[in-house]
């Protein structure tokens, strides 16, 4: 469990800037759910998906997705595992491989979410993607409401992860626009082998 709890130069919970938001938002709440629900709801409400509003930008880090308040689901779950690693809270980085037809038809990618570790209900997934039409994500332990059912072909990855997998990483970090990201969203097969 204490590898769900630390650091990295992705997961970077103690730049200045993101260990104040992390103590502020635990600010007068009574458990680790009250903590999560704040900062899932922050993540999910404040910063922008970066797919859905075009942002010529490619955020990484959890302090590059809160400077730049705008992240694609897998940086915003970078940002949202470092809020709550942040107050001791044990957070996994997980996928789902789903369609991107919204974006290009007939392509699938990654989806990048987190599962969080909760005293009274042990791991729960989260999906701070960010809300819009035909999106509802929402933090309802111990009922999971992420932010897309699972359709034909797509699944589950079935790990949790303490630090991003390698192809979103690439991905991340050499696209720069959003034109780039939808040409080449990080993808894995279940016959590819996961490595991390």
């Amino acid at each position: 469990m204490e590898r769900f709890l630390e650091q990295s130069d992705i997961i970077d919970f103690h730049h200045p800037k993101v260990a104040g938001l992390a103590n502020d938002l635990a600010q007068g709440c009574a458990d680790d759910v009250a903590v999560t629900r704040r900062c899932f709801e922050f993540v999910r409400d404040e910063i922008r998906h970066t797919g859905d509003y075009q942002d010529d930008i490619s955020t990484l880090k959890a302090s590059e997705v809160l400077e730049n308040a705008t992240g694609w689901c897998y940086a915003k779950s970078h940002l949202l595992a470092a809020l709550l690693r942040a107050n001791g809270i044990p957070t996994a980085l997980c996928y789902q491989r789903l369609s991107c037809s919204e974006y290009e038809e007939g392509v699938y990618c990654l989806h990048g979410l987190n599962a969080v570790y909760l005293h009274e209900f042990g791991w729960y997934r989260i999906d701070a993607r960010g809300n819009k039409e035909g999106v509802d994500a929402q933090f309802d332990p111990p009922y999971e409401r992420l932010a897309f059912a699972l359709g034909p072909n797509e699944y589950d990855l079935p790990e949790r992860y303490v630090e991003p997998l390698d192809v979103v990483v690439e991905a991340l970090g050499r696209c720069t626009t959003y034109a780039e990201m939808v040409e080449s969203f990080p993808d894995i097969r279940s016959d590819d082998g996961i490595t991390n």
